[in-house]
């Protein structure tokens, strides 16, 4: 029998979206509120049940999603007190959309297994935009047989479902996901800033490198409505890619991989975090026009603006 009732917890700037999306594809949805009481509340109107804890959620559901923002939030909302493992019945499938480091992921995975539980790691990525249309990359580690039980319910929140390997491998592809976006940013910040205070306009500079060999996904859309538009707020918080790359390079350190950019990256954004924690990552290409006093959407001098 297809999944019918999806239990959500975690229902931020990605959350919310995804759980929109599930409502709109006909399931029965239960939310406990995790943070902001707001969102729910907006939820319920649009049909969704509310209740006072994470173990009342998975009590109501066959599978249960998880969006929060860091790895000691998930184990609390699974494995807490009041948690999922609380309320959960063998048989339930509990599916991480959080990006958190694997080991942990694995100890959850394990601890649930005990129990008879299943356990998907599937992060993913889009931003808020493709959460609200249901087009986002999902990436899942685990045992195909729950993969396909809740495919349907992945298939609300994504376009593309990408079956990766084991419990934790989910995690491991993301990470490299976001650490190639957050190097670029960084990059794209001091590049652009070169080009347009040796006098070229942005648009010239971008026209000419995405016809070229720098050309990419960030340069091409991301960067659009934030430095072109001199507007960092929303979007994916800076926080949470200083976050990706700290979960990333303890991966690294695990695995004995150096990665030298990677934690100068992290650094950069590390200075960002006390003004531009939740802007947009895109705000890390501030240190570059601040440092060179430079608009990188107009050429004017940043001091002046």
């Amino acid at each position: 029998m297809d999944v019918q009732r999806v239990g959500f917890i975690g229902l931020g700037a990605m959350g919310e979206p995804m759980c929109r999306m599930l409502l709109r594809r006909g399931f029965a949805l239960t939310i406990t509120v995790h943070r902001n009481a707001a969102p729910a509340e907006r939820l319920v109107a649009e049909g969704a049940t509310v209740v006072a804890t994470a173990a009342e959620v998975a009590a109501r559901s066959e599978v249960v999603v998880v969006c929060v923002p860091d790895a000691p939030q998930v184990e609390a909302v699974i494995l807490g007190p009041q948690g999922v493992l609380a309320g959960a019945a063998p048989g339930l499938i509990v599916v991480d959309m959080s990006t958190i480091a694997p080991a942990a992921t694995r100890h959850i995975a394990a601890t649930l297994a005990a129990h008879g539980i299943s356990f998907l790691d599937a992060p993913v990525s889009g931003g808020p935009a493709r959460a609200a249309t249901g087009a986002l990359t999902i990436m899942v580690g685990g045992a195909v047989e729950a993969l396909e039980r809740c495919r349907p319910v992945l298939a609300a929140l994504g376009s593309k479902i990408v079956h990766v390997g084991d419990v934790g491998q989910g995690e491991v592809v993301k990470l490299v996901n976001n650490t190639i976006s957050a190097v670029i940013m960084t990059v794209l910040g001091e590049a652009l800033t070169l080009g347009v205070k040796g006098g070229v306009p942005v648009e010239t500079l971008r026209e000419v490198v995405l016809a070229s060999a720098g050309a990419n996904y960030l340069l091409e859309t991301w960067i659009v409505p934030t430095v072109l538009a001199d507007q960092y707020s929303g979007g994916f918080a800076l926080e949470l890619m200083h976050k990706d790359l700290h979960a990333a390079l303890q991966t690294a350190r695990e695995l004995g991989v150096p990665m030298p950019v990677t934690a100068l990256a992290q650094q950069l954004y590390a200075l960002q975090r006390a003004d531009h924690a939740r802007d947009d990552y895109s705000a890390v290409t501030l240190l570059s026009q601040e440092a060179a006093d430079v608009v990188i959407a107009t050429g004017k001098r940043r001091s002046e603006t």
